[in-house]
């Protein structure tokens, strides 16, 4: 019984807090305020801002909140979402080395951390999923990353697309997404941040305002 009119995008949106080295996260601000700043701007047509969260920066000590969190998207009664149009979780994480913006294409099945995550877990070498196979094992988002990118690059943004989410909690968390997004036919997009001392959190806020439209115009 699909509803004749034009189908609704609903979006919802993940950070991180703080980790080793970086103090501030900027991804925790941009979700924070993401739902203040897009009510006075103005929402796409057929798009719904849902959730916003903010991740505890840990691994396998966090994955159940992440789950229940990815659960909810596709969980909650009544929701126009649930049963037409189209649900896409939008994951940000920061790379404090960046100087601009990073559409994520793939994560990869390996957790390699640099340093221990904020619960003291640094695995090496350790396949995320081992049933999926060894940790080259790749999963890629099914949004179109170039599109996206190019777009983003039109609006004036310093943007790139990568294939190289890392192998920290970031990546950890994409891959998880990916195969949560793939077993039920949702979609899954990665961006990575630079810190607000690169990019101000002004332009961060559009930036990420901006995607959403991106994303809205594409169904």
């Amino acid at each position: 019984m699909g509803s004749e009119g034009p189908s609704v995008i609903t979006v919802h949106v993940t950070g991180f807090k703080k980790f080793h080295g970086v103090a501030e996260n900027p991804t925790e601000t941009i979700v924070g305020n993401l739902k203040e700043f897009v009510k006075k701007k103005g929402l796409p047509k057929g798009l719904v801002l849902g959730s916003c969260n903010v991740l505890e920066t840990a691994g396998q000590g966090a994955l159940l909140p992440l789950y229940q969190v990815l659960q909810s998207a596709i969980t909650r009664p009544n929701s126009e979402s649930s049963n037409s149009g189209q649900v896409i979780w939008l994951h940000f994480g920061v790379n404090s080395g960046a100087t601009r913006f990073a559409i994520e294409r793939q994560a990869v099945n390996e957790a390699t951390f640099r340093c221990p995550d904020e619960l003291g877990w640094k695995p090496q070498k350790v396949p995320i999923f081992p049933d999926d196979g060894g940790v080259s094992r790749t999963r890629q988002t099914t949004l179109p990353a170039d599109e996206i990118t190019k777009t983003l690059a039109k609006m004036g943004y310093e943007v790139i697309t990568s294939n190289d989410a890392g192998r920290f909690v970031c990546n950890f968390v994409y891959y998880h997404s990916l195969r949560f997004a793939e077993q039920y036919g949702i979609k899954s997009l990665f961006v990575h941040v630079p810190l607000f001392l690169t990019i101000d959190e002004e332009t961060q806020m559009k930036f990420a305002a901006s995607l959403l439209e991106i994303l809205a115009s594409l169904y």
